[in-house]
C-alpha cells in the first residue's frame, strides 16, 4: 500500500483545547438549609424512581429568571452591564413554594428532573417580569417567552411523571448573577442583590 503524502505544514498537530463556553443568567437560589432539604428530597426521589443520574451539587440549585446569553468566552463588559442594570431593581422579598416533581421532555438523551410550582410561584413570576422589563429597557435582547419556574435536581434518561410532593418552601431574599461553565457543572455567582425586607 503506498504511503500517504503529507504536505509541509499539515503534519498531525494536537487538537486545540476545547472552547470554554459561559452562560450568564439571573436566578434565585435557595438558602443553604433549604438546599440541603432539596438534596435529601432528591436522594429519596432518585431511589424511588430508580434514577441513575448524578444529583447536581447543592450550590448549583437555582431557579433561572432570565438568560443573558451563552458566549464562547467570558465577557467582562457584558457581566458589568448586567450588574449595573440589576442594581436598579427593587422588589420586596417573596415566598417560593415548589410542590410538584416531574421531567422536562427534550431531544437530548438525558431529561431534566425538576421541582415545579403551582400557586406558590406567582410572586416569582411577577419578579421575573420586573427583571425582564428592566433588562430590556437597558438594551438586553430579552424576548417574550413562556416560563415554567423550576429547579433542576439531576438529569436522567428515565421520564418522571409529574406528581405532587410535600412542598419545599423558602423566602427569596436576594437574586444572583451566575456564570455557568457550560458542560462542567460549575456555577460562579458573580454578584448578588438583596430584596427589600
Amino acid at each position: 500500500m503506498p504511503e500517504q503524502l503529507v504536505l509541509p505544514g499539515l503534519e498531525d498537530r494536537p487538537a486545540p483545547p476545547p472552547v470554554e463556553r459561559h452562560h450568564l443568567f439571573f436566578a434565585i437560589v435557595p438558602d443553604p438549609d433549604t438546599a440541603l432539604r432539596i438534596e435529601r428530597l432528591a436522594q429519596r426521589l432518585r431511589v424511588e424512581y430508580g434514577l441513575k443520574g448524578k444529583l447536581l451539587p447543592t450550590k448549583n440549585f437555582h431557579v433561572t429568571l432570565h438568560s443573558i446569553g451563552i458566549h464562547d468566552r467570558f465577557f467582562e463588559s457584558v457581566a458589568s452591564w448586567a450588574q449595573a442594570t440589576a442594581s436598579t431593581i427593587s422588589m420586596p422579598v417573596f415566598d417560593v413554594v415548589l410542590d410538584h416533581v416531574g421531567s422536562f421532555k427534550r431531544t437530548a438523551r438525558d431529561r431534566p428532573v425538576v421541582l415545579l410550582g403551582s400557586d406558590g410561584v406567582a410572586a416569582l413570576k411577577e419578579f421575573r417580569g420586573v427583571v425582564g422589563t428592566t433588562l430590556a429597557r437597558a438594551g438586553f435582547n430579552i424576548k417574550p417567552s413562556s416560563f415554567t419556574p423550576h429547579l433542576t435536581l439531576l438529569y436522567d434518561k428515565q421520564e418522571v411523571a409529574e406528581r405532587t410532593i410535600e412542598p419545599v418552601r423558602w423566602t427569596a431574599r436576594e437574586f444572583v448573577l451566575v456564570d455557568s461553565r457550560v458542560g462542567k457543572t460549575q456555577h460562579v455567582q458573580l454578584a448578588r442583590w438583596p430584596l427589600l425586607a
